[in-house]
């Protein structure tokens, strides 16, 4: 393992992490309606949620569902109804009014928020095929310990760093503002793009 080979490994799962997503969607709403701090917890969700596939990738899952590919087949099914769910849920609660402490939404528990990040990322195929058909491709093989755990650091970092950003962005006054105005429709709105995330992961 070389330093511009570590540079790669890094910036090919940056481009992944900081592409469209239920983790960057799920960040975007969580920054707008529970705030900054909830968003962060949501974010050490992600991260932990794509070490699990990293980790799961470096250990041969992939080749299991080369295997049996109907485990993939009910995976897929299975987090696809999981975001439709989720999708459900924003969807009904869309006309609800946000409760407001002090200038703040009321945030949800950090360990909730964690759970959420977590089970949005283990529940999205996208992660699994990534690390499973990209990322261990471009690792070396015979590549040591030490190496293995600092790439395992960077991807961590990779997706805390995205899903924060993105819930820093949303987090803030103006975008705020503008949610608290138009609640009902961006709801739906994000509801249904996570609708449709779902979907396609079940079908495909």
């Amino acid at each position: 393992m070389t330093l511009a080979t570590l540079a790669t490994v890094w910036f090919v799962h940056l481009l992944a992490a900081a592409s469209p997503g239920p983790a960057i969607l799920m960040a975007a709403r969580t920054g707008v309606t529970q705030g900054f701090v909830t968003g962060v917890w949501l974010s050490v969700g992600i991260g932990l949620g794509a070490l699990f596939w990293a980790v799961a990738a470096l250990f041969g899952m992939a080749t299991l569902f080369l295997l049996a590919p109907s485990l993939l087949w009910g995976f897929k099914i299975a987090g696809g109804l999981f975001l439709c769910w989720i999708a459900f849920q924003m969807w009904r609660h869309a006309s609800d009014p946000l409760i407001i402490v002090g200038d703040s939404p009321a945030p949800q528990s950090r360990l909730s928020a964690l759970r959420l990040g977590l089970f949005t990322q283990l529940s999205n195929p996208k992660p699994a095929v990534f690390f499973g058909a990209v990322f261990v491709n471009t690792i070396p093989v015979g590549t040591s310990l030490p190496w293995i755990a600092l790439i395992l650091g960077l991807v961590f970092l990779n997706e805390l760093a995205c899903t924060i950003t993105v819930a820093r962005a949303f987090s803030l006054d103006r975008p705020r503002q503008l949610y608290m105005r138009f609640k009902t429709a961006i709801d739906r709105s994000f509801g249904g793009l996570l609708a449709l995330l779902g979907a396609k992961i079940a079908a495909t």
